[in-house]
Formats: structure tokens, C-alpha cells, sequence
């Protein structure tokens, strides 16, 4: 298995840890200062941003492990 493949599914991995971390669970980004999030809202600005990178990050981890069992089986 090439090396590098790894390498980039450690970096995704970690960038996906990074990105998850920074999105705080319920509340979103006003819940850290005490904003009330009894009301519905919708995401927007970095909060927008970050849920998006999340999942562009997950599918390409996802296809890159797809990748690396492909290339390993053979």
C-alpha cells in the first residue's frame, strides 16, 4: 500500500477531529456566550461553514479508506 495514501488519511482524520471539536453540540456558536437556544434557528456564518467541511471531510475519509482496501486487496 503506498505510503502516501496513509499519510493522507491521517491528515483528513485529524482535520476531522479538528473541525468536530470546534462545533459545540445544541447550542451552536452562541451557546458558548449564553445565547438561549430554546427557539429554532438555522445555521449560518462559520457555524454554516464548519457543518459543511464536516461532511466534505467524511465522505472524502470515507472514500479514501474505500481506496486504500481496494488498493491493499490487490
Amino acid at each position: 500500500m503506498p505510503i502516501y495514501l496513509t499519510v493522507a488519511q491521517i491528515v483528513i482524520a485529524l482535520a476531522l477531529i479538528a473541525v468536530l471539536t470546534l462545533q459545540v453540540k445544541g447550542g451552536g456558536l452562541g451557546g458558548i456566550f449564553g445565547q438561549a437556544d430554546g427557539v429554532y434557528r438555522t445555521r449560518r456564518g462559520v457555524e454554516k461553514t464548519l457543518f459543511q467541511v464536516t461532511i466534505v471531510l467524511s465522505v472524502i475519509f470515507i472514500a479514501l479508506s474505500i481506496v486504500i482496501v481496494r488498493v491493499s486487496s490487490s
